[in-house]
């Protein structure tokens, strides 16, 4: 299976068109045909319906879409790695993240060495922790910053100075908005939003077996699709402080958990991994530079 082909691949997989993609590839119809044909052949399955008019995956080609994807954007980062490899003035850094006002860490650390590498383009991805350390092992991120303690077995790792609160997002027109902190007991009844990672591990961990009781409508790993969810009324949210817009403006309002409910952050790579030069030096800074800021 050639990496040439699985771009061909993906471009009739985009456009759902052979005639748009092999304009797009700038090469003939039948040779693209053909090598499609070729690739069903290779696989053993059919990839494609076709139709006069468009063609779309089957689940096979679903399947192998997803694959394509992951491994052609792996080659195209050992690729410029390897352009980057003995010229380090810049080079794509790869990072994922939680949501968090702690990342502000992260962001003074990128600022400061960008002054020195002014080539660096660094990439965030969002996500909980299950999505962000899947990528790190799969060699797509080079760190990643997550809420929860790490497996040291697999990770380096260092812990990012202060802590996230939990709290209740909700309207401000909302009964307990009156109130000045929130408990397990105030949130049986309601429409909760939360992250899935979160309904399991954190909340328990706060409320016990109250967390039996709490009546979860709606999950999201993005902090502001759920913080419009919030604004439209469909219901409150469990979330970190410091990410909403809560002032004199805003339709909303945050209330912390009590007892109090509090996450460490902290930023890991993987153990023994080879890093393109710029990462390398990246991460070995923020490293220094968090590690600095958690001791003062």
């Amino acid at each position: 299976m050639e990496i040439r082909v699985l771009r061909y691949f993906l471009e009739v997989a985009r456009e759902e068109n052979i005639t748009r993609a092999a304009a797009y590839l700038h090469i003939s119809q039948p040779t693209l045909s053909k090598q499609l044909k070729d690739l069903e052949q290779e696989l053993g399955k059919k990839l494609f319906v076709r139709s006069n008019y468009s063609i779309k995956l089957t689940d096979e080609g679903m399947l192998l879409r997803k694959r394509a994807e992951d491994i052609l954007e792996m080659v195209d980062k050992i690729t410029r790695e390897f352009k980057a490899l003995g010229r380090v003035t810049g080079g794509d850094v790869y990072i994922g993240c939680a949501e968090s006002h702690l990342v502000k860490h992260l962001a003074r650390v990128i600022k400061d060495f960008k002054g020195r590498y002014p080539g660096l383009r660094y990439h965030i991805q969002s996500g909980n922790t299950e999505q962000v350390t899947e990528r790190l092992d799969r060699g797509l991120l080079d760190a990643a910053v997550i809420v929860e303690p790490p497996n040291l077995s697999h990770y380096n790792y260092i812990a990012v100075p202060g802590v996230d609160t939990w709290g209740l997002l909700m309207r401000k027109d909302h009964p307990l908005a009156r109130k000045e902190a929130v408990t397990a007991d105030d949130l049986v009844g309601l429409d909760l939003i939360c992250s899935e990672q979160s309904m399991k591990a954190d909340i328990p961990r706060w409320c016990g077996q109250k967390a039996d009781s709490l009546n979860y409508v709606g999950s999201t790993n993005l902090f502001y699709n759920g913080s419009v969810f919030v604004k439209e009324g469909l219901g409150c949210m469990l979330t970190f402080a410091h990410l909403a817009d809560t002032g004199a403006d805003s339709e909303l309002c945050f209330r912390p958990l009590r007892p109090v409910l509090e996450n460490k952050m902290y930023v890991i790579w993987k153990k023994y991994q080879v890093f393109a030069p710029i990462a390398e030096l990246f991460v070995r800074e923020l490293s220094e530079k968090i590690g600095e800021s958690a001791n003062s």
